[in-house]
């Protein structure tokens, strides 16, 4: 007797990741314009209001370590930062990735310390607000206190769909997705989406996938075998994705049920 149940958790990962959008390109471009305009609106706002200490951070800086004392958040103006923490067994794992318009240091409010370290992965700028300064603004701007809200609200959504979507899929699907999600979180900044750069090894995406490096570069190399992205050069950092939606179907074939003998 053939059986093609699936699982709750993979059910799940089906409806919330691995829909195709194929059908709807022009309001997802609706949508992405509107993203970026408002992360545009949001940084003029910061600027005009708190006029942040700007910086310059290359490939490897760090930014801020576990367990130092909270008295900042940061704004990415542009670039990328990883944000790592310990595991129980000591190891470092990739936990965030932040992209333009994305805060940093929110984790160190509540107990007056950073929990993770922040480090960039390539040349960018950054922005320092003193916290109790944005306090202090907020309360005669309230649509800056506002704006920080919708960022701490952002930063527990994203927390929220990691852990109930990604770990739950193939290993295969997790590299798609995650090259996706990476393609997506450009395409809402305004920036292109058809050839991005890798700012990660092959190692720090397996860790922030929990795959192995090994596993990390056989699902590349498929998803190249299917013509789903290209490689730009030798290096294999620049990959071209001529069509996100090729992404999400390749998602699909991956989670689609094996037939077993009962």
């Amino acid at each position: 007797m053939l059986s093609t149940a699936v699982s709750p958790a993979t059910a799940h990962s089906v409806r919330h990741f691995a829909k195709d959008r194929t059908s709807q390109p022009l309001a997802d471009n609706r949508t992405d314009h509107v993203a970026s305009q408002r992360m545009v609106a949001v940084l003029n706002l910061l600027q005009e209001s708190l006029e942040p200490q700007r910086r310059v951070v290359r490939a490897g800086d760090s930014i801020y370590q576990t367990g130092e004392r909270f008295g900042n958040l940061y704004v990415l103006n542009s670039g990328f930062v990883k944000i790592v923490a310990l595991s129980p067994d000591g190891r470092e794992q990739v936990v965030g990735l932040k992209f333009r318009g994305d805060w940093l240091g929110l984790d160190g409010i509540a107990d007056g310390k950073y929990a993770c370290d922040a480090i960039a992965m390539d040349t960018g700028e950054l922005w320092t607000i003193r916290y109790d300064a944005l306090l202090a603004a907020c309360a005669r701007q309230p649509q800056l206190l506002t704006v920080l809200h919708e960022a701490m609200s952002r930063e527990i959504g994203r927390d929220r769909d990691s852990l109930m979507s990604v770990c739950s899929l193939p290993a295969d699907a997790r590299v798609a997705e995650f090259l996706r999600y990476w393609a997506e979180s450009l395409a809402k900044r305004g920036l292109r989406t058809d050839q991005i750069t890798l700012r990660m090894t092959r190692a720090e995406i397996g860790n922030y996938l929990g795959m192995t490096l090994e596993s990390v570069s056989r699902a590349l190399s498929k998803l190249a075998r299917g013509n789903v992205i290209f490689f730009v050069e030798k290096g294999r950092r620049d990959v071209q994705i001529p069509d996100l939606g090729a992404l999400a179907a390749f998602v699909q074939r991956c989670l689609a049920p094996v037939p077993t003998l009962q």
